[in-house]
């Protein structure tokens, strides 16, 4: 080889050397504030959720802002960007919605081993923005453990056009608690509930323990702030800030 080739391939190297060395410098720069975030959200709300070590990709999808009529909506299912656990087989699901939903609203759950649906019902929609529910022990529906369903939340603004519709989606999958997780829960009170289940990676019923007491005590700041913290650790701002809003 030339002496000016090989001085080309040496400075070639060098600069992919650099690239790649860039790059991962950025990546870990993004882990590093992550993990400071995620830190900051878990001091606020006083644990923190620890996502299951299941290598799952992400699996929540976000309705986003779209226009309906002359307004805009944002729709995202509170749901993790992986697929959340349950320990229940009639679990509740949540969702946030930014404005009042002027249209119908229906929530549907799947699994890729049944032909049909395990639900597809409309809700009703209560006419106020913020985080609404469906009890799935209202519809009998029941999950199956170790089995992954997908569940959507959609608003039809127009029956005839359903590709207009919104749409967030998440993934769910039940199982069954572990001896030491009953252990942990055996007499546990409400407000421990949902720290235990966070710190143990149920995150369905850690926010379900949470969203109860809620229901129970709504002017209840230090909990609306437990669950805008809890909300932050896996990605769903909007909700969050929404959250600390209502609690001002």
């Amino acid at each position: 080889m030339k002496v000016g080739n090989l001085l080309a391939a040496f400075a070639l190297g060098l600069l992919l050397a650099a690239s790649a060395a860039a790059r991962a410098e950025t990546a870990a720069t993004a882990d590093a504030n992550k993990a400071a975030e995620q830190t900051k959200a878990s001091a606020a709300s006083g644990f923190g959720y620890r996502p299951p070590l299941r290598g799952a990709p992400a699996a929540r999808i976000g309705g986003g802002t779209r226009g309906i009529g002359d307004m805009t909506l944002e729709l995202v299912v509170l749901a993790p960007d992986h697929t959340g656990l349950t320990t229940r087989e009639q679990p509740t699901l949540y969702w946030y919605v930014s404005k009042p939903v002027p249209a119908r609203l229906e929530v549907t759950v799947i699994n890729d081993e049944a032909i049909d649906p395990a639900l597809e019902q409309v809700v009703a929609t209560p006419g106020v923005a913020g985080i609404q529910s469906i009890d799935l022990a209202n519809s009998g529906t029941r999950l199956e453990p170790g089995l992954e369903y997908r569940w959507f939340v959609s608003v039809i603004a127009d029956p005839g056009q359903r590709s207009n519709d919104v749409v967030a989606s998440g993934t769910i999958q039940r199982i069954e608690p572990h001896a030491a997780l009953k252990g942990k829960l055996a007499g546990a009170d409400e407000r421990t509930l949902a720290r235990i289940y966070a710190e143990e990676g149920v995150w369905y019923d850690a926010i379900d323990a949470l969203s109860r007491m809620i229901e129970k005590s709504p002017g209840d700041v230090a909990l609306r702030e437990q669950r805008a913290a809890l909300l932050e650790e896996v990605g769903l701002q909007a909700a969050a800030n929404y959250e600390r809003a209502v609690s001002r």
